[in-house]
């Protein structure tokens, strides 16, 4: 029914999840004034852009900034083929509500990627 895929261990998805918030906390801090500056509803913009980030960047090439630091990509779960946009849409915006991707099932996927129909495989080099 699925394809193989190689597991993605919890540490190397939390590190790409840390480098893609903090590329888009970086963007935004510097867009705003700075560190030091009081802008109001900064996480809302912070959250915005990752939001756009990921979504953007996983429907175009199938891996986030930070996806391609740690060398893991996105794919269709079914049969590991690139995933279209309205996956990258439905996995970015349950990935953003964060309980749909801290819940696991059987496969080490998270709910975010199966509602999706995607799965984060290990990649030995980007073409």
């Amino acid at each position: 029914m699925s394809t193989e895929f190689t597991r993605v261990s919890l540490g190397r998805r939390l590190s790409a999840l840390m480098v893609d918030w903090l590329a888009c906390y970086f963007i935004i801090t510097a867009a705003t004034g700075g560190i030091g500056q009081m802008v109001p509803n900064r996480s809302l913009m912070v959250l915005a852009l990752f939001f756009l980030q990921i979504t953007t960047l996983s429907a175009l090439q199938g891996a986030s900034l930070g996806h391609r630091i740690f060398g893991v990509k996105i794919i269709r779960f079914a049969d590991g083929g690139a995933i279209t946009p309205v996956q990258a849409l439905i996995r970015s915006a349950l990935l953003v509500t964060v309980v749909f991707a801290i819940t696991y099932d059987e496969n080490g996927r998270g709910l975010h990627e199966r509602f999706s129909g995607t799965v984060l495989t290990r990649v030995k080099r980007f073409s």
